[in-house]
């Protein structure tokens, strides 16, 4: 399951939609079972986790932290870890897509990296496209018989 929260007002979002695609985020990526906190941003508040986390200090598009790493990783299985998603940086790299399907293609992306995906190298990074890829399709599919 997806839990998303809201933590910013810059930009006009259809959170109820958004709510709807992430269902279909949570049952296409195989983490209905699992517990994800997505959580909406602007961009001074993921620059801030992007500086101190990563060590980048710009705003970014999307950040993934994972709850299943490091010496406590086995003590709540379920919890998958956090996706936080600037919206802003969003709205300004959407080119021809809605900010709906940006937003849906970051949360896709986080997911991902939660479960373990990575694009660090090529090889890597062609296995996590096609899984993007395979989660829109089943996305589409879905909206379309709905």
């Amino acid at each position: 399951m997806i839990d998303v929260q809201s933590r910013q007002r810059k930009v006009r979002f259809d959170l109820t939609a958004f709510r709807k695609r992430t269902a279909l985020v949570s049952r296409f990526t195989n983490v209905d079972d699992k517990e994800v906190a997505c959580t909406l941003v602007s961009d001074p508040a993921i620059h801030e986790l992007n500086r101190d986390y990563r060590g980048k200090d710009k705003p970014t598009d999307v950040l993934s932290f994972a709850q299943n790493e490091g010496e406590f990783a086995d003590l709540n299985p379920e919890v998958l870890g956090d996706v936080i998603i600037s919206l802003e940086t969003a709205d300004r790299q959407r080119d021809e897509r809605s900010l709906l399907d940006e937003a849906t293609h970051l949360l896709i992306h986080g997911v991902l990296h939660l479960q373990g995906y990575d694009h660090e190298k090529d090889d890597e990074a062609e296995v996590m496209e096609a899984e993007e890829r395979r989660v829109w399709a089943a996305i589409h599919a879905a909206e379309a018989v709905a």
